[in-house]
């Protein structure tokens, strides 16, 4: 006799969670939104109302609802918070959590400032100069802070690559350390520079000179953050 293998099908509350997360990209993108009340969401949808509260339940630890007691639940965009909130749990220390943090911004953030020169609209590129001039305009250290980060996070979302983009959004918290950590020490003209380096080379679509100038950024950011250096083991 031969037997095929048992394809398991998803859960009850499983399926519902695709449902709903399916209808937040399709009608509620913009993360603004509010589910319907758990009762009518039952109704819409054939499944009892404990289904649709476990339901909730998983998809507000992926970051992706929000439950408001006595309100409703809210359509929100922190898919990066289970990683964020995991980071110190894992690494306590927090120069060893900004150490590591940038040896994953070197394998990151190059390529992805290699595809931005691939791939970036006129409209991303239009956000990089936004960014870009804000931190030149940045009069104080948490103002450089904000732009520095938006620069980065506009350039991974003109990566086009969305997996990418999350990560590097999964990491704001910890990379906001970091950059206040450097900006409490040197000014804002490095990194101005830098960043128009970078920029330059996606607007000539240059993607080797926009990786070798994000490897060069990087490498200024981690002197900023004059951290310790690592003991070696015996």
């Amino acid at each position: 006799m031969a037997f095929s293998s048992i394809k398991p099908q998803r859960s009850l509350v499983e399926e519902v969670c695709q449902r709903i997360a399916s209808e937040i990209r399709d009608e509620i993108a913009g993360g603004d939104g509010w589910l319907p009340p758990e009762r009518d969401l039952a109704l819409k949808l054939g499944v009892s109302r404990p289904v649709i509260r476990e339901a909730t339940k998983r998809l507000e630890l992926q970051g992706l609802l929000e439950v408001r007691h006595g309100v409703g639940t809210k359509v929100v965009d922190k898919l990066h918070k289970p990683l964020n909130g995991s980071l110190a749990l894992l690494i306590p220390d927090d120069k060893e959590r900004l150490r590591q943090l940038m040896q994953v911004r070197f394998m990151i953030e190059p390529e992805n400032a290699r595809l931005a020169a691939v791939h970036a609209t006129t409209t991303q590129i239009r956000q990089l100069k936004a960014a870009l001039k804000k931190l030149e305009e940045a009069d104080a250290y948490d103002a450089a802070v904000d732009a520095d980060m938006a620069f980065h996070r506009e350039l991974a979302i003109a990566s086009g690559n969305q997996i990418a983009a999350l990560l590097l959004h999964s990491l704001s918290d910890l990379m906001q350390i970091g950059l206040t950590r450097g900006y409490s020490r040197v000014s804002t003209t490095n990194a101005v520079r830098e960043h128009a380096a970078i920029l330059t080379a996606i607007e000539k679509r240059d993607a080797a000179a926009a990786a070798k100038a994000m490897r060069e950024h990087l490498s200024t950011a981690e002197l900023d953050l004059a951290l310790p250096k690592t003991k070696k083991a015996r």
